[in-house]
């Protein structure tokens, strides 16, 4: 196991904060705890997504602990394309990025999950799977795996049909069966059947434990998100529920849970051994704008530069020897910095637009700051006139990538998606999605509504709660005496 202590245990089966009103782990707190028990790595495998990838690659790598990216995945009965059938049919799957092929299959899959397969979650089927399996290491999954399902049904033929499967995708070196022991009986009916069929398939084990929080004391806590999350009452006695025991477990107590199978702690530090995933930042991938034979990039935004300097300035643009030192400086920070493509790209899609009469803003933030931006009419405030810093928009000493914000008329706007799409490809055009996190007011309105508290009881203590940006309901209790004694 090289650098991996041999009295550890690493968490391969992890749901962050990502996993959305599901998981409650957040990643600073996550690697302040991985480091508190010496464990040297842990995983992130969210439902069906991989968006804390890089904040929580960031955050292991900061906290150093080895990152391992992963995924639980939802596998469909047939094809992932088939959307009919109940709701919940699919199987989960636990799958682990190894290497960066590893990764960007990952990567492959839940995108393909998400734009094609989507019916109640985002789908991948056993024929991606075995397209896109280099690089993947797979555990069996929890209970709501295809294996586990089979066996709770008392169905061992279909279940030893799935093992085979899923050996057969990915290798038995890369297949693991996975243990879960939470205090559940369905559980423990598995597990007396698991080490068989881990034996007879010639794979190894690896004990997990489902995370969906950080600690014991989290799980009331929690069962209140995963309330809000299902429109649920507390009270309701027919809801989902989750245990206690889905916590972040010290590896003395996950050596004790599974000490008569100790292969599978071990396996979990050959696991982490073999997950090398090292992400690269700052290097931008734009689409390639396609210019005519004979010619480069570079000279034709200098061409639609200059162009664009005397249609904007007229005579200026030929007299003025800072106006052309400025735009000279602007086009060769571009140049050095690798944004031509990307500065080619949105002059094109604006000029679209306008040819076809598609209402385009005038810009919005610190873009307005480029003459370049501004002699392409990507925006329309003149830098000069207003003493704009090209700086604030790309800094030569400080690259990241530029941030153009653009407005086209809500109704037309998907003529200009259209056509990029058709042009530059439809894997290369993306809508973008932001998170929003609980405030504190809408959490004390949830929090009630899930309680029972009546809505003018929630909403008479959200009121109490300044009206400031970013407040938390700590800072809240210490501004307002009237909250303070309304909690206690």
């Amino acid at each position: 196991m090289n650098g991996m202590p041999s009295d550890s245990f690493v968490h391969l089966h992890l749901h962050t904060e990502y996993s959305l009103l599901d998981g409650a782990v957040r990643m600073g707190q996550l690697m302040e705890r991985a480091v508190e028990f010496g464990m040297p790595a842990v995983a992130m495998t969210d439902h069906g997504n991989l968006f804390g990838a890089i904040e929580f690659y960031q955050a292991a790598e900061k906290a150093g602990i080895k990152p391992i990216i992963g995924c639980e995945a939802y596998v469909a009965p047939v094809s992932h394309k088939q959307k009919t059938g109940a709701d919940r049919d699919y199987g989960h799957l636990t799958l682990l990025a190894r290497d960066e092929e590893g990764y960007r299959n990952l990567v492959k899959l839940v995108s393909i999950a998400h734009l094609d397969g989507f019916y109640y979650r985002p789908r991948v089927d056993k024929e991606l799977l075995q397209q896109y399996s280099r690089g993947l290491i797979a555990l069996s999954g929890c209970l709501a795996s295809d294996v586990n399902a089979a066996l709770v049904a008392d169905d061992l033929v279909q279940a030893k049909r799935h093992m085979d499967e899923y050996r057969s995708i990915f290798g038995a070196e890369n297949f693991f069966v996975e243990l879960h022991d939470h205090g559940m009986a369905e559980q423990k009916k598995c597990n007396c059947t698991l080490p068989k069929l881990a034996r007879e398939f010639g794979l190894g084990l690896v004990a997990a434990n489902d995370v969906h929080f950080l600690r014991r004391e989290h799980h009331s806590s929690h069962d209140v998100m995963l309330c809000i999350g299902t429109g649920k009452n507390v009270s309701d006695e027919r809801r989902m529920r989750y245990l206690p025991e889905l916590c972040f477990k010290s590896p003395a107590e996950m050596t004790e849970l599974f000490r008569d199978f100790p292969e599978a702690i071990t396996n979990t530090l050959e696991i982490a051994e073999r997950c090398n995933v090292k992400l690269e930042f700052g290097q931008s991938k734009f689409p390639h704008y396609p210019v005519p034979e004979g010619t480069t990039r570079q000279a034709l935004l200098r061409e639609l530069a200059l162009r664009g300097l005397r249609r904007r300035y007229a005579q200026r643009a030929e007299s003025d020897g800072d106006l052309r030192a400025r735009l000279e400086y602007e086009l060769d920070v571009l140049e050095r910095t690798g944004f031509v493509d990307y500065f080619l790209i949105v002059w094109d899609f604006i000029r679209f637009a306008r040819e076809r009469g598609v209402p385009v803003g005038p810009g919005r933030g610190s873009a307005a700051g480029s003459l370049v931006a501004y002699v392409l009419e990507i925006t329309d405030v003149d830098p000069l006139q207003y003493g704009l810093i090209f700086e604030r928009f790309l800094n030569p000493e400080r690259v990241s990538p530029p941030d153009i914000d653009l407005d086209f008329c809500e109704s037309r706007r998907g003529e200009v998606l259209e056509y990029v799409r058709q042009k530059y490809g439809e894997r290369r055009v993306a809508q973008i999605i932001t998170f929003n996190k609980l405030k504190a007011r809408s959490v004390v309105r949830d929090v009630s509504r899930v309680i029972g508290l009546s809505y003018a009881e929630g909403d008479r203590l959200a009121k109490m709660i300044p009206n400031e940006i970013n407040i938390t309901l700590e800072g809240a209790v210490e501004k307002n005496p009237d909250l303070k004694r309304a909690i206690t």
